[in-house]
């Protein structure tokens, strides 16, 4: 075990260290920090692990910046596939039977090799197509290795995170919470249980079912859609769909999931979206957000501030959600938010894409010290794969378009609240209007009575105040060397005092000291960059 863990050790470092990231096993190293393009190739060098990691950091622009999430984006999850006797192994394992004697026919050639599992293609006893996810074996035990040497490489590396407004360690046993969800595969199955029954009713769209005698936590078996990928545009057109009502219905069934449902497919790139039968049909539920009313309403609200452009809306819906990591300047904050607002809404909502706003303003929000929830930032990602997809089925479609009249149109207040809930807000409204004339008596009173006071809170004052007190300074510093010029002068010209060679040595004596006193002073102001 220690022997396999070392040499796993040296192999993750070196693999870093050829890609200029030796920074991180060697501080003594001043070199600059490395291209997003050297962790996306050392994260495939190093293999499974390092590419689920990676493909799950692309989803969180909350912990790095956006060029790595453009750059870790690429990952592909081709991973080499295992051999047949590895995959039947882990089915037996699970089952107690080999797969031959549970499947009609199975084909031995995996349709897709993953990082975590790998697919392949079979036939029920009864005749129905499936699809058979296999997890490879011994991958949790794997991926625990790799996780404790990456925690292990970042403690030798601390002092390069320790002005990071995130814990790398918080980040990476996150990453590892949700890796750790993707390897259970009856996660998944309750995922594709719930979408299903939250979508029944739904007419276009469509949820394969699970064959639940051959699933378990590590093997997913599933009816096999024989659909066309949603990207496949030449074959859409073929098969006679309408490109654009296939947009709109995509469009509508995410609105619904994310401001409905509040579960959402957080994954939901063009391999994962399946077009048969008229029905759009949604494959791989190993990632799904999870939205509470608070945020749902929060989203609803967002979306409303958006078309009204009411940027004081906005900003108080994120400071409600969000969590302060420190001082919130509201002016600064609300001065960048208009420059957002300026950029994108002055033109048509048509031109407007709204997971390029939504980035935008996440973006500003983190910068200004607030930290928005995590599943915030996988609606903003799955915005992102839904709109490009959308981009493609019809240019001029926008999910703004749709987003606004279907979040106003289910956003009725009145019908969320009970006779109860109505009753009590509608007593506290009549219990404090009726205090409004009595608040309007005392106002007026204290202003005629001269007892009114304005309370003004100055922040950050301190530079200007410092640089004032500088300025006042010198000025009468200034005027002191004047007057010493002066007063010398007169000196001079009476040869009051003690004299040397009939010239008063008192008036030689003020003109030396006002020359130093001169000189100091206009040193000290070009040193201040004044002039």
């Amino acid at each position: 075990m220690y022997s396999r863990y070392h040499k796993r050790f040296k192999e993750i470092v070196k693999v870093f260290t050829n890609y200029g990231f030796s920074f991180i096993v060697d501080l003594k190293l001043k070199k600059k920090n490395p291209s997003a393009e050297n962790l996306r190739k050392a994260f495939e060098d190093l293999g499974p692990t390092f590419v689920k990691i990676g493909q799950i950091l692309s989803t969180r622009s909350d912990l790095i910046p956006k060029e790595y999430i453009d750059e870790l984006r690429k990952l592909q999850d081709n991973v080499s596939p295992i051999s047949f006797e590895e995959i039947d192994e882990v089915f037996r394992d699970e089952f107690n039977k080999s797969i031959d004697d549970s499947f009609l026919k199975f084909n031995k050639t995996p349709l897709a090799s993953a990082s975590i599992s790998q697919v392949h293609s079979a036939t029920l006893m009864d005749g129905r197509e499936v699809i058979v996810k296999v997890q490879r074996p011994h991958v949790k035990e794997k991926m625990e290795v790799d996780i404790h040497i990456i925690k292990k490489i970042l403690k030798f590396a601390k002092n390069r995170f320790a002005s990071s407004p995130i814990d790398p360690y918080d980040a990476i046993d996150e990453i590892w919470e949700a890796s750790k969800e993707e390897l259970d595969f009856d996660i998944e199955i309750s995922n594709i249980k719930t979408f299903s029954k939250l979508n029944k009713n739904v007419a276009f769209i469509y949820t394969p079912y699970v064959v639940e005698e051959l699933s378990s936590s590590k093997v997913l078996t599933l009816e096999s859609i024989n659909g066309i990928k949603i990207d496949n545009i030449s074959s859409l057109k073929e098969a006679d769909y309408d490109l654009e009502d296939i947009a709109k219905k995509l469009a509508i069934g995410f609105l619904k999931q994310v401001f409905k449902d509040g579960f959402f497919h957080g994954d939901p790139h063009p391999g994962n979206i399946l077009i048969k039968d008229t029905k759009i049909c949604f494959i791989d539920f190993g990632i799904m957000g999870n939205l509470s009313d608070s945020l749902r309403e929060a989203l609803n609200d967002a979306i409303v501030a958006l078309a009204l452009q009411d940027i004081n809306k906005l900003i108080n819906v994120f400071l409600s959600i969000g969590i302060r990591k420190g001082y919130v300047d509201k002016n600064s904050l609300y001065e960048d938010m208009k420059y957002i607002f300026d950029s994108y809404l002055s033109s048509s909502i048509s031109n407007i894409k709204i997971s390029l706003v939504l980035e935008d303003i996440f973006n500003l929000v983190k910068k200004h010290n607030v930290q928005l929830p995590k599943d915030l930032t996988l609606v903003m990602k799955s915005l992102v794969l839904l709109e490009s997809t959308i981009s493609l089925l019809a240019p001029n479609l926008k999910i703004l378009d749709i987003a606004i009249p279907y979040v106003k149109n289910n956003s009725n207040i009145l019908s969320k609240l009970s006779v109860n809930e109505l009753s009590l807000k509608g007593y506290s409204f009549i219990k404090e209007s009726l205090k409004i004339p009595n608040k309007l008596v005392d106002i007026s009173d204290a202003i005629l009575s001269g007892r009114t006071k304005i309370q003004m809170d100055h922040k950050n004052l301190e530079k200007p105040i410092n640089s004032l007190n500088k300025m006042v300074n010198r000025m009468v510093f200034g005027l002191v060397v004047s007057s010493m010029i002066v007063g010398s002068c007169l000196i001079l010209n009476s040869n009051a005092g003690p004299q040397m060679y009939g010239i008063s040595i008192v008036g030689v004596v003020g003109f030396g000291l006002s020359a130093i006193f001169g000189i100091w002073l206009l040193i000290s102001i070009l040193k201040s960059g004044l002039m």
